[in-house]
């Protein structure tokens, strides 16, 4: 058992499970951790994905009672079936651009300056989004139409740029488009799960030679720590929009993105 190896993956799934459901980009983080633990070769690429899945089945686990609900009562219930309809429709612009462009994404802007440009750009647009946006006039996910969800899944494809954030771009886009902000933040936690498995299932699939019985330890240790910490996180961030605005975040990401900058040109 390799330890400088588990910690490693101790760190990543840390890193995972803190900044997937933030507007920060977990990508982003992802990326420049990887490249500082020198951990970014194939098999930390295959590693990722099996992190991501643990921070998803946070959600999943934290929404349990709604999903069992909503899926026991889809045929029935208005409000369980206009959800279903509505996270699809928000799917689909991600999942449509995601498979026409999966290959030129990872290939071309998979790197630390681009995610370093992304969090700090990122970052002007979430002061822009909390100066100028309108004032709220849906306050319940069950109160959304589909034109609110085919909205929030257009903004969900800017983060296919790796540092944008899909959680920032569905909150905050959300939030231009008159959802109140924890309607916003409860959305793009329902919105991740089908985004996310889909992802993770592709992703699977095109790695699945890379998955080796030797590696599940280090998966193991990822997988846990991403599904605890994103569990808090998914906890604490609804208490915290009830309260605060993003500002918070869009200066860490400016702060995060130039330090990148200047260590990587540096």
């Amino acid at each position: 058992m390799d330890l400088l190896l588990l910690i490693k993956a101790f760190v990543l799934g840390l890193v995972e499970g803190a900044t997937e459901f933030l507007p920060v980009s977990s990508t982003g983080h992802l990326i420049i951790a990887g490249d500082l633990l020198n951990f970014n070769d194939e098999r930390g690429k295959v590693f990722e994905i099996v992190i991501q899945l643990g921070a998803i089945l946070a959600v999943c686990w934290e929404y349990r009672a709604r999903i069992g609900h909503v899926v026991a009562s889809m045929a029935t219930e208005k409000t369980s079936k206009r959800l279903a309809v509505n996270l699809f429709i928000a799917f689909l612009p991600a999942a449509i651009l995601g498979l026409a462009f999966h290959h030129a994404i990872k290939e071309y802007l998979f790197s630390p300056i681009t995610v370093a440009c992304a969090l700090i750009v990122g970052g002007f647009a979430i002061l822009a989004v909390e100066r100028f946006a309108p004032r709220p006039d849906t306050f319940s996910v069950d109160e959304m139409d589909w034109k609110h969800a085919l909205k929030v899944g257009l903004a969900q494809a800017l983060a296919l740029f790796p540092g944008v954030s899909r959680a920032g771009a569905t909150i905050l886009g959300g939030v231009m488009f008159r959802l109140e902000r924890k309607t916003a933040t409860e959305f793009s936690f329902f919105l991740a799960i089908p985004v996310m498995f889909a992802a993770t299932a592709f992703d699977v699939f095109k790695a699945r030679d890379m998955l080796h019985a030797a590696d599940f330890d280090v998966f193991l240790v990822g997988f846990v720590t991403a599904f605890f910490s994103a569990l808090l996180v998914v906890k604490g961030l609804l208490r915290f929009v009830a309260h605060h605005d993003f500002r918070a975040f869009a200066w860490y990401r400016i702060a995060f993105g130039l330090l990148v900058l200047a260590y990587y040109w540096g």
